[in-house]
């Protein structure tokens, strides 16, 4: 028999956590001394205290522990628990992750501030262009939005191209922007020689010619926002006015090394 203090250190726990689940009828001890009191524990009760303090860390409430420990739940319906679990933790993790990405790159776009030299905007006359395309609508306008949304429907569109016998043209693979109430509508667009007509599962489209402040963004879009904004600032300066969201031009577009990737920003403007 373990004294609570041997069998707290034994199972990696507080003396006081031991004592809550003594209260709540999760892990009573194996006996109390009746002259002093002492709460006396089993080595064989470490099994219980390991399973709780596991479920416990899943996330499940001490009810639902309660349930699992005295085989209160099937064990079909308890996998089917823990498959939840597990969905909802890696769930979690890939938010963090990109939470984490989106600091990270916000202390680049800090470090950076000021850095980029205003020679490396210019200004021009962007044709119009016919392109196939694909939408989706993204929950915000920053990268973390924008990339989980907009990656999968370049795939999607040369499938559905090459399933209607058409092939895009050399020019590189265009995004767009426009506003969707609180949300942002996203284009993935090819260039393309095709009529304008229905029927095919992909709009085909005519971008019209703007008068553009561009910059070359070098990198991973994950920074793209402290180019924009570099540009953003420059079109203010020098007295014009944004029309509408921009446009990114992926001129060397590398999905598997990123970080050398090239991508012509388009801003179209006017005098202010």
């Amino acid at each position: 028999m373990f004294t609570i203090g041997d069998f707290a250190k034994l199972g990696g726990v507080s003396v006081r956590m031991l004592r809550h689940y003594d209260a709540l009828g999760l892990l009573p001890p194996a006996s109390v001394d009746p002259v002093s009191g002492y709460r006396l524990y089993r080595a064989e009760q470490l099994w219980r205290l390991n399973k709780l303090v596991a479920l416990k860390g899943l996330g499940f409430t001490l009810q639902q522990v309660q349930a699992i420990l005295d085989d209160q739940v099937p064990v079909a319906e308890l996998r089917g628990m823990l498959r939840l679990r597990r969905e909802e933790l890696a769930a979690q993790v890939a938010a963090d992750t990109a939470r984490l990405a989106m600091v990270e790159a916000r202390l680049r776009m800090i470090e950076k501030e000021g850095r980029m030299a205003t020679h490396d905007i210019t200004l021009k006359q962007v044709a119009p262009l016919r392109v196939a395309e694909l939408t989706a609508v993204a929950a915000g306008y920053s990268p973390e939005h924008i990339g989980p949304t907009i990656s999968p429907l370049y795939p999607e569109l040369m499938r559905r191209l090459d399933k209607a016998g058409l092939s895009p043209l050399s020019g590189p693979a265009i995004a767009y922007y426009e506003p969707a109430d609180d949300a942002v509508l996203v284009h993935a667009a090819m260039p393309v020689a095709a009529d304008l007509v229905p029927g095919h599962d992909f709009a085909v489209v005519d971008l019209p010619a703007i008068h553009a402040a561009t910059v070359i963004h070098r990198g991973p879009m994950d920074d793209v926002l402290y180019s924009l904004q570099a540009l953003a600032r420059w079109v203010e300066q020098n007295g014009y006015r944004m029309v509408g969201y921009h446009r990114e031009v992926y001129l060397d577009y590398l999905p598997d090394n990123p970080e050398n990737g090239v991508t012509e920003l388009q801003i179209a403007v006017t005098p202010a």
